[in-house]
């Protein structure tokens, strides 16, 4: 019996990534982390310069119905930045390469390259050069990042050690529940073009989705209290899969606490609309740009008052696994449930 062959569907994104690059073999001694963290590292003999590249699709990541150009744009830089903040660096350039086609006015790539300019101005960096093309399938964004950081000051995916704090920002879940929320509104639209959206009272849901910020004060808090933590990663595929991408490169596993697990009001309130639970909404949802990170308990000292970091387990030996305790204490296993681009569609 032939046996079948694998399809990217099969893969996955990750599965993907990880079967193109598992031969790839670094030659140049200045390449110091390649493939398999939120960055690239380069030695140049001097600062390291950490680079990053993403690229948006519309139709996949984004939809120009109920998306702003300028929020669009906006969101394309900072979604960069926040890898480049993961790793503990600082970032210093951009340089955005678009494709689009005629169905998009002048004014329509102004108000996106407003917000472009936007989020370079905000995070104090420069837009250093790019590219154009035509497109035959609507608007593509890709940008690369490029930022600053000491060999001695970069936080890498693999460092996290047994009984590490696992530590989060902000809170979890409101950037998914802002795009039930965007989607719902949109068909209701499609089905009656007469009626207006219901988007009152969700604010924070909305910018939460259109227009997150990266934690750029984190980063400045660690750097201003010399806080080191051993792993780190931003929340852009969902908590589970991010936290499952720290232990598989730290070689370790984890217990999560579901009542530490911290979530908006506000975003309870929208789950419960849509029959969500609030926790799954937060565990899969992704595109929160919170920082997932951990910390020896020498280290969590220092952070221990910080408001906008939250303590929600602690890493554990591989062979414990990667799992959910719930309420009443029941084990469940992490799943990577967030965002797979290339997952099968059911």
């Amino acid at each position: 019996m032939t046996e079948r062959k694998k399809t990217i569907e099969d893969l996955g994104e990750f599965g993907l990534i990880r079967h193109l690059t598992k031969d790839i073999r670094l030659k140049n001694p200045g390449t110091l982390k390649g493939v398999g963290d939120d960055a690239a590292v380069l030695d140049y003999g001097g600062k390291l310069v950490i680079v990053t590249s993403d690229i948006l699709m519309e139709g996949i990541h984004f939809n120009l119905m109920y998306t702003p150009m300028k929020h669009l744009g906006y969101k394309a830089v900072v979604s960069n930045l926040s890898d480049l903040y993961a790793m503990n660096a600082v970032p210093k350039q951009i340089i955005v390469s678009l494709a689009f086609s005629s169905k998009l006015t002048l004014q329509q790539i102004e108000n996106l390259y407003k917000g472009i300019k936007l989020a370079c101005e905000n995070f104090n960096v420069d837009l250093a050069g790019g590219d154009t093309s035509t497109s035959m399938t609507g608007l593509a964004i890709s940008i690369t990042a490029l930022g600053e950081g000491e060999k001695e000051r970069l936080i890498y995916r693999s460092g996290a050690k047994k009984n590490d704090l696992v530590c989060v920002t902000g809170d979890l879940g409101a950037a998914y529940l802002g795009l039930q929320l965007l989607e719902r509104e949109k068909k209701i639209f499609m089905e009656n073009p007469e009626l207006q959206p219901e988007l009152e009272g969700y604010d924070y849901l909305l910018q939460r989705q259109l227009k997150p910020e990266p934690r750029a004060d984190i980063i400045a808090y660690f750097r201003e209290y010399n806080v080191s933590p051993s792993a780190m990663i931003d929340i852009s595929d969902g908590l589970s899969s991010d936290i499952l991408h720290i232990c598989k490169e730290s070689n370790k596993g984890c217990k999560l606490f579901a009542e530490h697990i911290p979530i908006d009001p506000e975003t309870e309130k929208l789950a419960a609309e849509f029959n969500i639970t609030p926790l799954v909404a937060a565990l899969n949802g992704g595109e929160d740009y919170e920082l997932l990170f951990t910390l020896s308990p020498g280290e969590f000292v220092k952070v221990k008052d910080n408001k906008k970091i939250r303590t929600i387990g602690h890493i554990t030996e591989k062979e414990d696994g990667c799992n959910l305790v719930t309420h009443d204490g029941t084990f469940i296993p992490l799943k990577a449930q967030g965002w797979n681009a290339y997952g099968r569609k059911e």
